[in-house]
């Protein structure tokens, strides 16, 4: 049995169990009682709090990858997540990333480990927020996308209605329900948010990518690409619907790149502590798996100063130049990027400037780490209400 639902945010559904620990069940099914179906009455005994079931988890989108993601699907398995299967070497590794943090425990993953006994509430606070949603929904999004060319069906214009539904969810879980009609709010909660704000630090914003403020030149791409998609997957183009997500996929992992370097620098030159390091460590997290797959010595400089640590030392310039030496094998370029910018100078913080497109190699970025360098190189019902960007 499935309980209606509606558009309005406070009230779309007053029977809220599932896996929520504040629980509602003003509008759920009393314990017992009588259901007609199909003109026939049904009698039914079951208990409120632990009978009814979440259709959907975040951490559902994790626990179900290997079926949803590696192996049970048609287009299994989807290249994006084998790139993070391949690196953490488990399926589940967002869910064991969140898990481990909750505990203040050790992950167990082949690569990109993280020691959470080494964090206070703090620390490990930010890893669980920013976990569940760059690690978590980030896949998850891709996987939708994924899900809907699955589901394409070519030269078809009345058999799609599976694809866009899936492309539309995918759109959904980016997004969330607090962006409004615009796209420019400031409380929003998931990735949509996430690229606006990262914009603003990193001076991408706007449709031409040069602004401090509005919509994030990132979320301007890809809604463009969004909308292209669906109208791809609605015509049956599945080939060019395909192509599209190919060149999505690229952008989702520009903000966790403008992240990890932006507390690579709060780290080793502002002087920033356990938080600064965790948001930082769970934004290299998000990225590494991606970095690992073109080059896994850049992965490893990037690692090695952002992981998890109560005594981090971290070289924000090793950190910049690994990631520079991987933009163009991972699509993006440094216009993507920008430089981390600071208000107080109404200026670039020196040596983030926005590199000019060169690409360095890991070893001449290696050997140049030491040096301070101008750089060379909604619509759906929001998940969690404690998420912080």
């Amino acid at each position: 049995v499935y309980y209606a639902t509606t558009d309005v945010q406070e009230s779309y559904m007053t029977c809220r169990v599932g896996a929520l620990v504040d629980t509602m069940t003003d509008g759920c099914f009393v314990a017992d009682g009588v259901l007609t179906i199909d003109g026939k009455e049904q009698s039914y005994v079951y208990d409120v709090a632990t009978d009814n079931k979440a259709d959907r988890t975040i951490a559902g989108f994790s626990t179900g990858a290997e079926k949803k993601m590696r192996n049970g699907c048609k287009g299994c398995p989807y290249p994006d997540f084998m790139d993070f299967y391949n690196y953490y070497g488990t399926d589940d590794y967002a869910h064991q990333w969140v898990e481990a943090a909750f505990e203040g425990t050790q992950t167990s993953f082949n690569r990109g480990g993280a020691d959470f006994r080494q964090y206070g509430l703090e620390g490990r606070e930010q890893v669980i927020k920013k976990g569940t949603v760059y690690l978590n929904i980030l896949m998850y999004v891709i996987r939708e996308l994924e899900d809907a060319l699955d589901d394409c069906e070519s030269q078809s214009l009345t058999n799609n209605y599976n694809s866009v539904h899936a492309w539309d969810e995918g759109v959904c879980f980016y997004t969330g329900s607090i962006e409004g009609v615009d796209g420019v709010t400031s409380d929003g909660k998931l990735l949509h948010q996430l690229a606006d704000k990262r914009c603003g630090n990193f001076r991408t914003c706007g449709e031409e990518g040069t602004s401090l403020d509005g919509m994030s030149k990132i979320n301007h791409d890809l809604f463009d690409m969004f909308a292209e998609g669906s109208f791809q997957l609605s015509s049956g183009e599945c080939q060019a619907a395909r192509r599209t997500v190919r060149q999505m996929t690229p952008k989702f992992f520009v903000p966790m790149i403008q992240g990890t370097l932006r507390y690579a620098y709060k780290v080793d030159k502002l002087q920033g502590g356990e938080v600064e390091n965790a948001e930082g460590a769970v934004f290299a997290a998000a990225v590494l798996p991606k970095v690992y797959a073109i080059s896994p010595s850049a992965a490893g400089i990037i690692y090695d100063n952002m992981k998890v640590s109560s005594n981090p030392s971290t070289d924000f310039v090793a950190v910049k130049n690994a990631f520079q030496s991987v933009y163009a094998a991972l699509g993006i370029t440094c216009a993507d990027i920008g430089g981390l910018w600071f208000d107080g100078t109404q200026d670039y913080y020196e040596g983030m400037e926005p590199c000019d497109g060169a690409a360095l190699s890991v070893q001449s970025a290696d050997e140049n780490s030491g040096n301070q360098l101008k750089l060379i190189t909604s619509f759906c019902v929001t998940m969690l209400a404690m998420f912080s960007l």
